[in-house]
């Protein structure tokens, strides 16, 4: 039996306990990560595959649930919001959550809130770490049926109902928004949004000067304001420092 993967982030020991022992009773659900740091779950959770679903507290220090949640969204078939307090059911609604779930709940009340949110995805359909092309129809060249390699994409870029893709050597304006783009990309580490037009490939990032970013193809663009933390944080992650 295949087995969906689930990541909790909570800062209550013991609230990380009772959800272990929750998943563990449900057959095919499997717990890959859980993080009391919600910075630490935000670097963790960018670098690695999609996952299945994602369990998620509120309130935390240094950066509450409904924050994180606009930084991971993309990394997690589905999320649910695990909360002491009602008043949050509306922002979780606007952070794009698929559940809400109170605390305490029972054992049942959990299965049957995942088995639900769960019941419209289906684990290994599509391997991407094998799958190392697609093809797209791209407008430029009278919808032209291209072959795309994911090494080749540098950048993703929004354009109302299409996404221009900045590759290597070339560019393709394809009919497709920039948020299925991003879900299919994120099962790729590599891939990251620091802008809300643009998704890019961090192995073609060329330099970074303040908050402008320019890319490999000589494509540059400012980091959104939403995105500024969490982009400082990649580049204090990898900037090479004295004592490494």
């Amino acid at each position: 039996m295949e087995k969906f993967k689930c990541v909790i982030i909570d800062d209550d020991r013991y609230a990380i306990e009772g959800l272990t022992s929750y998943i563990k009773a449900v057959p095919n659900l499997e717990l890959i990560r859980s993080y009391e740091d919600p910075i630490e779950a935000l670097i963790a959770i960018s670098t690695m595959p999609m996952v299945d679903l994602i369990l998620l507290d509120i309130h935390m220090p240094k950066m509450t649930g409904l924050q994180l949640s606009k930084e991971i969204r993309a990394k997690t078939h589905k999320l649910i919001f695990t909360t002491s307090y009602t008043q949050f059911a509306y922002e979780a609604f606007e952070a794009e959550a698929d559940g809400y779930l109170l605390k305490p709940f029972s054992l049942p009340k959990f299965a049957a809130t995942v088995s639900k949110m769960l019941s419209n995805v289906t684990t290994g359909v599509r391997n991407y770490e094998n799958d190392h092309f697609f093809f797209v129809k791209n407008k430029i060249e009278d919808l032209k049926i291209i072959k795309v390699w994911y090494r080749d994409i540098v950048a993703v870029e929004s354009q109302q109902n299409y996404v221009l893709i900045h590759t290597t050597n070339k560019k393709i304006l394809t009919y497709i928004s920039l948020k299925e783009v991003g879900k299919m990309l994120a099962a790729f580490p590599d891939f990251v949004q620091f802008q809300r037009s643009f998704i890019i490939a961090k192995s073609h990032i060329h330099s970074i000067t303040g908050n402008n970013i320019k890319m490999d193809n000589q494509l540059e663009f400012t980091v959104g304001d939403l995105y500024r933390s969490s982009f400082q944080r990649f580049v204090q992650y990898n900037l090479l420092k004295t004592g490494m």
